[in-house]
């Protein structure tokens, strides 16, 4: 019998949704384990991540008062961290036209957070940028990492549920927080598509002191050499469309950086272009050369909610329920589920808002069986999967 490396929990993906799982999960157990295909931590999308953190303008509902609860939540955490982790110089959000100014006139009545008209836009004071690699790096420090580590078979242990990752480490627990990335995730009702985005670096002579928002979020400059300062600018948005079932080469490979089959770089020289005609359209960035690029596929349910906590296990319900394809009412607490699996997924472009919250929220739930949210776990998505399977039989 091979003799295996064992964790009570292993953490599969280094973003901000796995950092921040293993630093909560570390608040319990000293056996943790942080695992992913890239050789750094933010690597993928979380590196390519703008990492702002500003309000969700809008009227109020289930979704809106998810991101106010995780922006209060996270904004709360970062700065309990370090002083120099978080900036905190607010947000100025500048409407995109005559609609969209309209838009946020009514949306006044239902604002969370402390604002004033600035200019053209709206300056709210909670607006905050943190680095994804500083943030990523500090809350991993004291966890222990297996990067540059392709998962190529993870199965379950039938004895006592315990998971086998490449015969050579054995989890209690596994949480996989691996995003665009799903092939370790076998069930068809977990939909996920990939939103890619570019974010870039520049050095520039202007230096704007508060974060701006408009069709492109621009950083407070910081210095960089001489009379020059580094501003942030992202992100762009690309669907490509790719048959996942044939080519999910963007997704899986470790850099994609060097990727050049969809992101190709041409893509990447005119998204730079655009991202810095827009952040002209919001203040002047004058004597701009370009620093640094990143490119990540942020991951996005059909829903816009993301994903936590354990799975359904579509083909165990079905069979011991096999009325739910005939659309019966079936008790959430009677599906069969997917026992010592867990996912934090689909927090698409507000992943350093969302995901210290419900990293937070998902560890309580492990050790502490503390209920989820229900808008956030996968019941949803297999509910309607069902639902669809059924019309399809029809």
């Amino acid at each position: 019998m091979p003799k295996y490396l064992e964790y009570d929990y292993v953490v599969v993906g280094a973003g901000i949704a796995g950092c921040a799982t293993s630093y909560f999960l570390s608040e319990h157990s000293d056996s943790v384990l942080l695992v992913d295909k890239n050789e750094k931590v933010a690597f993928g999308a979380s590196g390519a991540a703008g990492a702002f953190l500003s309000p969700l303008l809008g009227k109020d509902n289930a979704f809106k008062s998810l991101i106010t609860k995780s922006l209060k939540f996270s904004t709360q955490f970062y700065k309990s961290l370090e002083n120099d982790l978080l900036t905190n110089c607010g947000v100025c959000r500048i409407p995109k036209n005559q609609e969209d100014r309209d838009k946020f006139e009514s949306y006044k009545t239902s604002m969370d957070f402390e604002y004033e008209e600035m200019g053209d836009g709206y300056f709210f004071p909670i607006g905050s940028q943190v680095n994804p690699s500083d943030i990523c790096e500090y809350l991993t420090k004291d966890i222990n990492t297996k990067l540059n580590y392709e998962i190529n078979d993870l199965k379950q242990n039938e004895d006592d549920n315990s998971w086998i990752i490449n015969n050579e480490i054995k989890a209690k627990d596994i949480i996989l927080t691996t995003g665009a990335d799903t092939r370790l995730i076998k069930e068809k009702y977990f939909n996920i598509r990939a939103v890619w985005g570019q974010k870039i670096d520049v050095s520039s002579t202007s230096k704007p002191n508060i974060n701006y928002h408009k069709e492109c979020s621009i950083s407070k400059a910081i210095p960089y050499k001489d009379d020059l300062y580094k501003v942030s600018l992202g992100a762009t948005h690309h669907r490509f469309d790719c048959d996942k079932d044939i080519c999910n080469y963007c997704v899986e490979v470790a850099n994609i950086n060097s990727c050049s089959r969809c992101y190709k770089s041409d893509m990447v020289d005119a998204d730079s272009l655009k991202l810095i005609s827009l952040a002209n359209d919001i203040i002047p960035i004058d004597n701009v050369n370009v620093l640094d690029v990143k490119i990540g596929a942020r991951a996005s349910s059909l829903d816009y909610f993301p994903m936590v906590g354990k799975l359904v296990d579509s083909a165990k319900s079905i069979e011991a329920y096999p009325h739910i394809l005939n659309g019966s009412f079936i008790k959430e607490e009677n599906l069969k589920m997917i026992e010592n699996l867990h996912v934090i997924n689909g927090v698409g472009g507000r992943g350093f808002v969302l995901s210290p919250y419900l990293a937070k929220s998902l560890v309580d739930n492990i050790i502490n069986e503390k209920e989820l949210d229900s808008n956030i776990t996968t019941y949803r998505l297999f509910k309607r999967w069902a639902k669809r399977l059924k019309n399809k039989k029809k």
